[in-house]
Order: structure tokens, then sequence, then C-alpha cells
């Protein structure tokens, strides 16, 4: 007779091959009766999802009485099902069905271990839908990065209605303006400003960014108002300058239905959208500044808009993780959260209209 050892608590319990418990001097000898043990049933199956499935069709034979039946329940063939039930008595070292030409029958080793079976498969089958929820619902630590700006002035704000409604998961974000590896890095979404360099990765498009030219009205007092895309060449232009390329941004305008580009360069050349606005507002020059940064002080009068006749065009705003075949439920939370927040045509771009867009190169 095969029997394993099995440690619990502060003593040595064994249990022979029909489950019983002996050799048990500091257990309660009430616990010995003549059934299969859990502990024997969990050391047997939980190696190999080829024992758990033997379980699971001895179970379905069991619950049916007949092979036929549970092969055709489980999706298997008859011998494939009497294969499994042999090779399970032969491991158990029990005969576990009475079996005849017209009927199935459980043994009375079989009757109990039926009885174990089927408390063991509804725990498997209760931790795998707890499995499951834990999966669907997003949790853990989520990584994402964001511009400065479009960060701070769009996102940052509206964070605390997202963190509210998923409780498990803690939120990092870092806020910069440069370059970023998500893979390398570590880092679940990133909020892109312009063509992605990596073409592997997923983009969802959130929105268009609409750009407008503007200047403090002590700057247009000093030096003017240019009419004309060909007049900035006599202005101070503050140029943002792309941290990944260390090329200066072209600034894209669009009148009667024809694009027009024109790189500038000035005295003094930034690389965060914020601190041009400072500049701007300080009157060092003319810029072009996202309209959703520029909104408050075009609002309030520390800058006015310039080449009205114009409309200055931006760069697609998206969304970027890595590719996967199962989407995070985390990553995907956060991104439907972006495209929830942020409209096709956002409130800061209405006086922008509709208008033909081309990606700046």
């Amino acid at each position: 007779m095969r029997s394993c050892d099995v440690e619990q608590s502060n003593f040595r319990i064994q249990i022979d091959q029909l489950g019983r418990i002996t050799n048990t001097p500091e257990s309660d000898s009430a616990i010995a009766y003549r059934t299969v043990n859990p502990v024997a049933l969990f050391r047997y199956c939980r190696h190999t999802m080829e024992n758990l499935n033997a379980l699971r069709v001895f179970a379905k034979v069991a619950e049916t009485r007949s092979f036929t039946d549970a092969a055709k329940h489980l999706g298997l063939t008859s011998s494939a099902v009497s294969k499994a039930i042999t090779r399970l008595e032969q491991e158990l070292g029990l005969r576990l069905l009475h079996r005849t030409t017209r009927s199935v029958g459980l043994t009375n080793d079989g009757a109990s271990f039926f009885e174990r079976c089927q408390q063991i498969l509804a725990d498997v089958q209760d931790a795998e839908n707890a499995l499951n929820r834990s999966r669907a619902a997003p949790h853990g630590r989520l990584r994402v990065h964001m511009p400065v700006g479009f960060g701070r002035r769009v996102i940052v704000p509206h964070l605390s209605g997202f963190i509210e409604r998923f409780p498990d998961l803690v939120v990092d974000a870092e806020l910069s303006d440069r370059m970023v590896d998500l893979a390398y890095e570590g880092i679940d979404v990133a909020v892109h400003i312009g063509e992605l360099a990596d073409a592997r990765l997923i983009a969802r498009r959130l929105c268009n960014l609409r750009f407008v030219a503007c200047a403090a009205p002590e700057y247009l007092a000093r030096h003017g108002e240019p009419a004309t895309i060909e007049e900035l060449d006599h202005h101070h232009c503050l140029a943002y300058v792309l941290m990944h390329t260390g090329r200066y941004r072209e600034w894209q305008f669009v009148k009667d239905g024809l694009t027009f580009g024109k790189t500038v360069s000035g005295r003094l050349n930034i690389n965060n959208a914020e601190s041009l606005l400072e500049a701007a507002t300080a009157g060092l020059g003319v810029a072009m500044i996202s309209n959703f940064i520029a909104a408050d002080a075009l609002r309030d009068g520390r800058l006015r808009t310039i080449l009205t006749d114009y409309v200055a065009l931006g760069p697609q705003v998206s969304a970027v993780y890595l590719p996967s075949k199962n989407l995070s439920p985390k990553v995907r939370a956060f991104v439907d959260f972006l495209t929830d927040l942020i409209e096709s045509n956002p409130h800061w771009d209405e006086a922008a209209g509709d208008l033909p867009y081309r990606q700046a190169t």
C-alpha cells in the first residue's frame, strides 16, 4: 500500500492510498475516517493540468454513469475517456468504477473519491473565476508619461476621477518633454505629440492640436504686427526645439485651402512649451503656441493673436502603448479615460474650425 507524508502544523500525518489518516499521535482520531483526504488530492493534481483534467473526466463519468455521455460532454472520444480513467486508477492504485457492457457504477472508493473530486474541481473553478475577475479589474501600478504642458493643463486636473474609479490602481505619472522608450523604461502608456518614431507602437488618436501665432501687446507696440508669413523674417521669433531631434518645430499655416510651412529661429529658442508661453508674455518675441496653453493669456490680454488671415496647424496627439495580444485592463482603462476626456475637437480649439490637416515634417 502506497502512502505519503504530509507536514501539517507541528506534527506529521500519514495519508495512505485511500486518503486515510494514520499514525496521528497528536491529531483527533475523529478525523481519521475512511475517505479521500483533500491534501492527498491536491498533492496529486497540483503539478500538471493532465492530472486535473483526469479528475474532470472521472467526475463527468461518475455524474453521467456513461463513458459515451461523458465523452460527448467533454468533447472527447470514448476511447480517450476510458484511457484517462484507467491511468487515474493506476496512479491511485484504486478501482474507482464497476464496468459492465450495459452500465458504469462507482465502487465504494470511487464514491468517496467522487465526493472529494467535486469539491476540488469546485475550488479550482472558484480560483479561476477569482483570477479572471482580478485580471478584468484594473489594478497594480500604472506608469504613464505625458508632455509637461499637455499633462499639466489637460490631463492632470482630471486624474482624480480616474483614480477614484479604480481604487486598486496606483498611477505613476511623469511629465517631461523628452522622448521615452516604453519597453526599456517600463512605461505603460505615453501621451505623444507628433509623428511616432517607432512604427511598432500602437497609437490611438486623441486629437489634432491647433496652434496660434501670437505676441505680447508690448512687443507689437515696439516692433509692429506682421501681416504676412514673409514678414516674420523681420521679427524676433521664439522657436520651439524638438528635444528628440534638436530641430526647430516648423510653423504651419493654412490659407484659402493651401498649406504653408516656415521654419523659424531667433535669439531665444526653447524646448519647453510652458517656458515658451512665459517668454512670449514677457514680450521677447512672436511665438507659435498650442491653443490650450495660450488660451488664458489670450483671454486676459497678455497675448494677442497675429496673422489672423491664416490658421495655424499643429500635430496629432496620441495615446501610445506597446502591442499586446491581450491588452492590460489598466492600460485599456487609461486609454479609454484619455479618449473620453479629450474630444476630437477640444473646446480650446473651437475657433480654429474644421480645416485640412497635414502632419508637420
